[in-house]
């Protein structure tokens, strides 16, 4: 009966005669292969990938098919030639893309961590293809987890530790992970030479949001464990200084290889629409050869025993039967009519491909100066489809819309506080924006035509606005400068930040400033406020709590205060 169950125990117990005797783990080791094929199975199997385009089974067949003497129409190398070129071309493309998989791989496989050595008794450099399930990782803030890791030791004074999980789901958001309970509770530093528990926990799977098993300690006693305990593979560390695990999955047995499906071949629009074309050409081509071996059948027949002048006997000197002769013309008209799709089309669309990925990667347009890095083309058979957008998905709004915080009006203690003044600022930038986006448009449709047209009417579209501008009112043209502003600057928008008060609640205001300033001087309490100065007090403490935020840096730990 197959356990259900996975038992995780330290590597470092083992001692003596036991640590020096070679054993083979069951479990799966930490290197990441990700490439396709190999030295053996690359050849069959990328001709089988290849012949899932319906146009390179076509042409072979017809290649073949002109090495049979008694159908051949045209030189049969001569015909061979273009598909050999086809299939090499897409060969070399399907290699080089195996190969920069496998330098990824590699490079990945040789980034180093910090794994815990029982011979020097602290942790040493590692590469990642090294650790193995029941190792102990140490690990820094704004390093990646190498493996799937149990939370056994933290920096934090809480026991947590923040990761960010961009690689696995997108969020950018910080996640919290916890120490396992029982080592929360430790008065010294954690020690993984005096790890004696036993890890018993469920099987690898791929679902990222559930982790579930249970640790027992050498007393006897057994904590649970959870995927709030659990550091996923490809997670980064932040806002944690330190911390440390014991690896329970490693490999293509953690959750986030699991939920990689491993590569395969990818067919873009362009290559589905073909195969579907090239059914409908085929069909057409055979009816095309039926009608002509009918006919020649037909022909054939009607002379009877008396052979027609052109017909060649065979070499043995009798004459082929109308039904054969048929048959041999069907075959021969295949070759003929193979015109009817032409395999210089696909020459030439793999030409083109190519040219396009060499472009794409010498494109400047696309390099970034500060990473120092251009673009990397992964998948070499569909840059076709690259730029091509059928779905566009939005988690919120916001996303693709600009949230503005506006304060528009406000009620203390029953008395609202309309702002008028401050809705007729709002007002009057709404139509700075309005004009500024019916300019950009009217740009643009002068840009279309021909450069000495559009100089000259650009410049007189800025000489008439700059007119309008100097007619309007000296606040209308501040809103419209303030608008312009706003579009290069993030939160620093005066339609944001300037707020025209309402008068009667200014007024308030600094009265209650003022009688704040006399009972601090006269050290009296806030008690004696007035009601309503007291609520209008209370109501801009409420509103300053609200929109604080305290934000902390990305590699910052967390300090316990008190």
């Amino acid at each position: 009966r197959r356990k259900r169950t996975r038992t995780v125990r330290s590597n470092l117990l083992l001692s003596g005669p036991e640590a020096e005797k070679p054993q083979r783990s069951p479990l799966a080791n930490n290197r990441l292969k990700t490439t396709k094929y190999t030295a053996l199975s690359f050849l069959p199997k990328n001709l089988f990938e290849q012949f899932h385009r319906l146009a390179n089974v076509y042409f072979v067949f017809i290649a073949l098919l002109n090495f049979v003497p008694a159908v051949n129409a045209f030189q049969p190398e001569l015909a061979l030639a273009p598909v050999l070129f086809i299939l090499a071309v897409t060969a070399i493309k399907d290699l080089w893309e195996d190969y920069s998989r496998y330098r990824s791989d590699n490079e990945i496989n040789h980034t180093e961590c910090l794994v815990y050595c029982r011979n020097e008794k602290k942790y040493m450099n590692r590469y990642w293809k090294e650790v193995e399930v029941g190792d102990f990782v140490q690990l820094r803030c704004n390093e990646i987890i190498p493996a799937d890791i149990l939370l056994l030791s933290s920096s934090d004074p809480d026991g947590l530790c923040h990761i960010e999980t961009a690689n696995l789901d997108g969020e950018i958001n910080l996640k919290q992970r916890q120490v396992v309970r029982r080592f929360l509770e430790l008065d010294s530093e954690f020690d993984p030479l005096k790890f004696t528990s036993v890890i018993e926990c469920e099987k690898p799977n791929n679902d990222l949001s559930r982790f579930r098993g249970y640790i027992v300690h050498s007393s006897g006693k057994r904590d649970g464990l959870y995927k709030d305990n659990l550091l996923l593979r490809g997670c980064t560390v932040r806002n944690t200084e330190e911390v440390a695990g014991i690896v329970i999955y490693a490999g293509h047995e953690t959750k986030a290889l699991l939920n990689n499906s491993g590569p395969r071949y990818k067919r873009s629009k362009l290559e589905r629409q073909m195969n579907i074309d090239i059914l409908w050409c085929v069909l057409i081509l055979i009816v095309m050869c039926l009608f002509s071996t009918i006919g020649h059948g037909l022909w054939m027949w009607q002379y009877g025993e008396k052979k027609s002048v052109f017909d060649v006997p065979r070499l043995d000197g009798n004459y082929l039967s109308p039904v054969l002769a048929a048959v041999y013309l069907f075959l021969t008209m295949i070759i003929v009519f193979q015109v009817l799709i032409p395999i210089s089309l696909y020459v030439s669309i793999e030409i083109v491909k190519a040219c396009q990925v060499f472009f794409i990667h010498q494109d400047k347009d696309l390099y970034d100066e500060e990473t120092d890095s251009q673009l990397q083309c992964r998948a070499l058979n569909i840059t076709e489809d690259l730029g091509q957008m059928q779905y566009i998905f939005s988690d919120k709004t916001g996303t693709l819309t600009e949230n503005k915080m506006v304060f528009r009006r406000c009620t203390v203690s029953g008395i609202e506080y309309s702002h008028d003044a401050n809705a007729r600022r709002l007002a009057m930038y709404q139509e700075a924006d309005s004009e500024e986006e019916e300019t950009a448009a009217k740009g643009e449709t002068l840009s279309q035509r021909n450069s000495v047209s559009s100089h000259q009417s650009i410049k007189v579209v800025h000489r008439s606005l700059s007119m309008k501008s100097h007619r309007r009112t000296g606040s209308r043209a501040e809103a419209k400068r303030a608008s312009i502003l706003s579009k290069h600057t993030a939160f620093s928008s005066p339609m944001e930040k300037d707020i025209t008060p309402d008068p009667n609640l200014l007024e308030k205001v600094n009265e209650c400033a003022r009688s704040l300033e006399v009972m601090r001087s006269h050290e009296q309490p806030l008690s004696k406020l007035t009601p309503e100065l007291s609520d209008i007090f209370d109501f801009f403490i409420a509103l300053t709590i609200c929109n604080t935020v305290v934000v902390t840096s990305p590699d910052q730990p967390r300090q316990k205060v008190g």
